[in-house]
């Protein structure tokens, strides 16, 4: 089971004591921040680093035609959690 937004902002408000209005706005802020910062990498300190990388084109194929077509070359988010994150989590 996945978390989706208003899961975050109800754990957001409950946790750092916040209104829902607030929490969402916490939340879309630290989201259009990240997207608008996408030529460079945003590290949190004890909390891990966003990036943005471009993965290559390359050809999909259709199962159950074998078509094959072209996957345009896409930019991703990648994140990588610190060690301390980590180390909770496991």
């Amino acid at each position: 089971m996945g978390l989706g937004k208003k899961d975050i902002i109800k754990n957001i408000s409950s946790k750092a004591l916040f209104s829902s209005s607030q929490s969402k706005q916490f939340l879309d802020y630290f989201l259009s921040f990240i997207k608008n910062n996408r030529s460079s990498t945003i590290k949190i300190s004890n909390f891990g680093v966003f990036s943005m990388h471009k993965s290559p084109s390359r050809v999909g194929r259709n199962p159950k035609t074998k078509e094959e077509f072209k996957i345009k070359p896409l930019i991703k988010l990648s994140f990588k959690a610190s060690q301390k994150i980590k180390s909770i989590i496991n």
